[in-house]
């Protein structure tokens, strides 16, 4: 036996000149810090997902077939195209949840780079639809900017809040370059007149901004300050007082700004109880503008009734509710405001676009999450869902 400086006694003396054969050392790969293996993910967020996707594809199909032969010849055009993004979506979503979310510290700041510089192609080189121009078209593919830039909200205000935790009551930190975050994003998405958008922004902002621990007087000045120009841009702009007076009173104005909440609430009253079955609604045949897309619930309620619309409102409660209880168990407070920013962006969509279609709010253009046509909207929904199950992955408690 011999002595090792350090103290240490060694069993087996090698022979002068000899090396001890060392064991092959894992290679440090960018897989271990990019890849979480912590734990599994959230199986009943991951369910109630998948069953929203499902239930949202079946709808598009159901109210889509009328409207997709009129305009194309081919029944499941809008079915087919939906269904190829949802399993894309899902596979996206599930290799997203493999990925550390630490990893959208640092890369919040190109999501939102790049959401600025695509804003500012819009009015450039945008497409325009139903006499809105919002839209960039790529191969066939429509992409809009402003759902980028949602998420680059929460990513961008979950990473300042987690670097500067301790100094947000100060106005340097803790106000001035958030707001200059959304002057920027806001101003952009006006030039496209896209005043629904503005709104779920500036409530995402609101609620990333409140759970990072800013001061109340803050949110009533920016209370005032959006109320003042809310009161200006209604003053100012004919279109949006006619839609008032049309929100307020649907059949003052039966064939032009009153005619398709009308025909939502049609849809919706002849539903009944128990709908009139899958596939049986009358308003789908190009009575209701938008049927397979904003206003796809009054569809749904139409030929699920009640009981059928109140089971996919419960659907998404579970899952909103299940978002936060992942966000109140994160591992750290970026992970937590992540889930929660996430959730209250769900949460604020699906309230707004029920709200519109039922008349309890003024008519706008905010699609239903999982259920609306549209691909790459699925996609960046579905992505959201992804880095929330990541977040269940690092959870501190084993979560019930």
């Amino acid at each position: 036996m011999a002595s090792r400086p350090d103290g240490i006694t060694q069993l087996y003396e090698f022979p002068q000149g000899a090396e001890p054969e060392r064991l092959p050392q894992p290679e440090k790969t960018k897989e271990k810090v990019l890849l979480d293996e912590r734990g599994l993910l959230d199986l009943p967020f991951l369910a109630l997902t998948v069953l929203l996707v499902i239930i949202g594809v079946i709808m598009v199909f159901s109210a889509s077939y009328a409207r997709a032969y009129y305009k194309t010849g081919n029944s499941t055009y809008y079915f087919a195209r939906q269904a190829i993004f949802a399993v894309v979506g899902i596979a996206a979503m599930l290799f997203v949840s493999r990925l550390n979310y630490q990893l959208w510290r640092s890369a919040s700041f190109i999501i939102l780079a790049v959401s600025v510089a695509f804003l500012m192609l819009v009015p450039l080189i945008g497409s325009t639809a139903n006499g809105a121009k919002r839209w960039i078209e790529v191969a066939g593919i429509r992409f809009q900017p402003s759902e980028l830039a949602k998420i680059s909200i929460i990513m961008t205000f979950a990473a300042l809040i987690s670097t500067y935790r301790d100094k947000m009551r100060n106005f340097r930190y803790g106000i001035l370059p958030f707001a200059v975050i959304m002057v920027v994003l806001c101003g952009l998405v006006a030039l496209e007149r896209h005043f629904s958008c503005i709104l779920i922004m500036l409530l995402l902002a609101a609620a990333m901004l409140f759970l990072g621990g800013v001061q109340i007087k803050w949110f009533a000045l920016g209370a005032v300050a959006v109320g003042l120009f809310a009161l200006i841009y209604l003053k100012t702009q004919g279109y949006a007082g006619s839609r008032i007076t049309a929100w307020r009173d649907p059949a003052s104005d039966p064939t032009d700004n009153g005619y398709q909440i009308l025909q939502s609430l049609y849809a919706i009253g002849s539903g009944g109880l128990m709908g009139l079955g899958l596939g049986k609604s009358r308003q789908k045949y190009l009575y209701l503008p938008e049927e397979h897309n904003d206003y796809i619930f009054p569809i749904l309620c139409e030929e699920l009734g009640f009981v059928g619309a109140m089971v996919v409102i419960l659907l998404f409660i579970l899952l909103i509710v299940r978002g936060y209880y992942i966000a109140m168990h994160a591992r750290d407070r970026f992970g937590a405001l992540l889930a929660a920013g996430i959730s209250t962006h769900l949460a604020l969509q699906t309230f707004l676009n029920i709200g519109v279609v039922t008349n309890f709010l003024p008519a706008t253009g905010i699609s239903l999450p999982f259920f609306s046509y549209g691909g790459t909207a699925l996609l960046l929904q579905l992505f959201e869902m992804g880095v929330v199950l990541a977040v269940s992955r690092q959870c501190d408690n084993k979560l019930l």
